[in-house]
């Protein structure tokens, strides 16, 4: 199994994104159980995630995770439409950007940076459409109010 495209805000996070995720396709019974491998067993047992319907549409109700069982929720809200939610054991609650697949590679290292500075102000789905626009750059970032890729 590939290790995840993860990065994730060092220490604890003081914006509306602890992290971003870049999966390599769309069908979260494939993706999920390395992303839940790769973090830090520290954290205690990843029991559910929420993802949204608009970029999980086949998402199963469970997928199996070394060792258990992880419940997925699904949400038609907006700010689940590009993240993941991460309920954990001992830390709470993580929310990740998630990049979409098919996103070019030099895109997604901006929005893995981005989302996972401790200084981003701003959600999934503002960060992506920022890259939707074609804006990109530490001027772009900056003048959304982070910190922005370095």
């Amino acid at each position: 199994m590939p290790l995840p495209r993860l990065r994730l805000t060092p220490d604890v996070s003081h914006g509306p994104l602890d992290g971003a995720w870049w999966p390599r396709c769309d069908a979260l019974e494939l993706e999920l159980p390395a992303l839940v491998g790769s973090l830090d067993p520290s954290i205690g047992t990843i029991t559910r995630v929420t993802v949204g319907t608009a970029a999980w549409p086949d998402a199963p109700q469970e997928v199996m995770a070394p060792g258990h069982v992880i419940e997925v929720a699904l949400s038609n809200g907006a700010a689940e439409m590009h993240a993941i939610t991460v309920d954990c054991g001992t830390v709470g609650r993580w929310e990740l950007l998630v990049v979409p697949p098919d996103e070019p590679a030099g895109t997604a290292a901006l929005l893995l940076t981005a989302a996972s500075d401790p200084e981003n102000p701003l959600s999934a789905p503002r960060l992506l459409a920022l890259a939707e626009s074609g804006l990109d750059g530490q001027d772009t970032w900056e003048s959304e109010g982070g910190a922005g890729p370095r």
